[in-house]
């Protein structure tokens, strides 16, 4: 690694890691669609699926690795010397309630009233132009209420859980 190549500290769940630059680019990493990504490691293919990224840093996402969803966060240097001086602490406002993000169908819901769920968890699927969208939770929280049931048509803004 160069004196100046960046680097990037990455949470993905209960997993920390650091990568660069040159990291990234050394990959084995096709695309297959705007979302959709094939990846070669240590001779095993294996496929990602972008679910969901904050268009605003884009510093935080919900990929699906085998099956499997992860809440990413991406610091770079400037975000971690952030952090070492506390001025990286953030604050999460406690939601109340999920509410679709577009106009759908329920195809399945995959917690229960009561449920204590963590953040990346899914929480539905919603089909949408013909596309399986995850829905996941952003923070830890208890399921208060589910306000939809599976095969119900939904509208953008619709809640679809009550939170506690």
């Amino acid at each position: 690694m160069s004196d100046t190549e960046k680097m990037y500290k990455v949470k993905a769940n209960e997993f920390e890691f650091s990568f660069t630059q040159s990291d990234v680019a050394s990959l084995d990493m096709v695309r297959q669609s705007a979302t959709s990504f094939n990846i070669i490691h240590k001779n095993s293919s294996v496929n990602a699926i972008l679910l969901e990224v904050d268009e605003t840093t884009y510093k935080k996402m919900n990929i699906e690795v085998a099956g499997e969803n992860f809440a990413i966060t991406i610091k770079d240097e400037l975000d971690m010397m952030l952090d070492h001086m506390g001025f990286g602490v953030v604050t999460h406002k406690h939601l109340k309630e999920i509410k679709a993000p577009m106009p759908g169908l329920v195809l399945e819901i995959n917690v229960a009233e009561g449920q204590e769920v963590v953040a990346g968890q899914k929480l539905l699927i919603l089909v949408a132009m013909k596309m399986e969208n995850s829905i996941v939770i952003e923070n830890d929280a208890v399921i208060k209420g589910i306000a939809v049931t599976a095969g119900q048509a939904v509208d953008k803004g619709q809640i679809l859980f009550e939170l506690e």
